[in-house]
């Protein structure tokens, strides 16, 4: 789709605008601002406020692009009273601390609940009465915003920035006469949703593919590739069936467990090699090289070392959710030791096949069976006991060589698939971006496009033109 340009344009005098209508303003967005209010730090409790209660926002209410009242957290009893910055309708929330890609995000209020307040590292913004908040929104949408918001918050840390309230009246805003920004807003209400619509098509996707990917897996490691072959009970609930020459064993009698290094933080940072949590819960496989180093001595690295065939074991954390996360080990890491956050299984004998154990150790069968038995107390947490306790399914080991290799093929093409969703999700957001960029800088000329014919225009902008 193609939109005329405006008969006339003007320098704007900002490399970031370039030309822009001969009618339109550039100014600083101090003039379209009619108050900036800022909450207060307050004590919270982390679930959402109930009716009756008071809740404080979250920063992350405008981490995905649109304004979420629901990300907040209940106020303590003995802070009610120092809650300040109600909620209101039809104002902009903007995160004025937070990372550098998330700093100077920003919402547009469409729905304000009674007991909503903010914290200090939000803003309100109260718009004059002379501008369209969902114009006003869309250009803190556009990447001319966020390379203006990138420049007042330079030379701050790399990992937390803070922008100012002077900078952020002084970052230039490009302001169209009233009746277009209205129309601008409506125009990108309609055609951004259509692009969400398909991103979101392209996510579901992408998730059905990842269920396919682990159903394959998991049957291929629980039932084999034989779908002629005689079963028989496994005797464990949520194995079922296997196939009847296939052994099933608990680890207990395959293997050993050993919980990893407990040392000081001041050994971390420089030494030998440590593999991290990080690097278990990530990565199916362990990586041939860890980045991480510590201070571990010969007889640390005898007790916790790392084998070809190892399966470490995520064995702590927040939720049970990362419990019982596996990665495997194809290949010896000299001199390296491991988390006290993991757990090593290092099979005996020759009754289990790296290559097999990758795909069996992550299968989602497993994950089912960790949430189920892990207690959380307040934190999750996976003992030697419970993973000995662990069943596995033990093909002959020419039959496991064969799915290691059939699941190699599999993944790869499922791989292969997920990544065209990635990158069709990536082209669609530089699609929205870029039509975002010319809307509210007049590259393109939108003021008289209509909606298609009986398709109602969902989106921000309500006010009438």
């Amino acid at each position: 789709m193609s939109f005329p340009a405006y008969p006339r344009y003007m320098d704007s005098g900002v490399e970031w605008f370039g030309e822009v209508p001969e009618h339109w303003a550039v100014h600083p967005l101090k003039r379209t601002i009619a108050k900036i209010e800022s909450g207060t730090s307050v004590n919270a409790t982390d679930y959402p406020a109930t009716p009756g209660s008071y809740g404080v926002l979250k920063t992350s209410c405008v981490y995905t692009g649109q304004f979420d009242w629901k990300e907040n957290k209940t106020v303590d009893n003995e802070d009610i009273h120092r809650v300040s910055c109600p909620l209101k309708i039809d104002t902009l929330v903007v995160s004025r601390m937070n990372t550098p890609d998330l700093v100077g995000a920003t919402g547009l209020v469409t729905e304000a609940p009674d007991g909503i307040f903010l914290p200090d590292r939000l803003w309100q913004i109260y718009l004059e009465r002379s501008q369209s908040s969902s114009f006003v929104f869309y250009f803190t949408k556009s990447p001319e915003y966020r390379e203006q918001v990138k420049n007042a918050c330079s030379g701050t840390s790399s990992s937390m920035q803070n922008l100012g309230q002077d900078d952020f009246r002084s970052l230039l805003f490009v302001e169209p006469p009233t009746s277009e920004q209205i129309q601008i807003a409506r125009f990108l209400d309609h055609e951004t949703a259509r692009i969400d619509a398909l991103i979101e098509e392209q996510q579901r996707l992408i998730e059905l593919l990842k269920e396919k990917r682990q159903a394959v897996i998991s049957h291929a490691v629980t039932k084999g590739l034989d779908p002629t072959v005689s079963m028989k009970d496994s005797g464990v609930e949520w194995l079922g069936e296997v196939p009847a020459h296939w052994d099933v064993k608990a680890l207990r009698y395959l293997g050993e467990c050993q919980n990893g290094i407990n040392i000081g933080g001041e050994a971390f940072g420089s030494g030998f090699p440590f593999v991290s949590y990080g690097d278990v819960y990530k990565n199916d496989i362990l990586p041939a090289k860890v980045t991480g180093l510590v201070q571990s001595s010969p007889g640390d690295r005898r007790r916790y070392s790392i084998e070809y065939g190892d399966v470490l074991f995520t064995r702590t954390s927040e939720t049970v959710d990362e419990i019982g996360f596996s990665s495997t080990c194809l290949q010896e890491l000299q001199d390296a030791v491991f988390a006290g956050f993991l757990i090593r299984f290092r099979p005996t004998g020759d009754f289990l096949i790296p290559d097999f154990s990758k795909y069996y150790f992550r299968n989602q069968m497993l994950r089912d069976f960790f949430s189920k038995e892990i207690n959380l107390v307040t934190r999750a947490s996976l003992s030697q006991d419970l993973l000995k306790q662990l069943s596995a399914t033990l093909p002959p080991v020419i039959e496991q060589i064969r799915i290691a290799k059939f699941l190699d093929k599999v993944t790869t093409d499922f791989a292969s698939l997920l990544e065209q969703g990635r990158w069709s999700i990536d082209l669609l957001l530089e699609r929205r971006s870029a039509l975002i960029s010319a809307a509210v800088t007049g590259k393109i000329d939108v003021r008289n496009w209509q909606p298609p014919a009986n398709v109602p225009t969902p989106g921000l902008a309500q006010e009438a033109v």
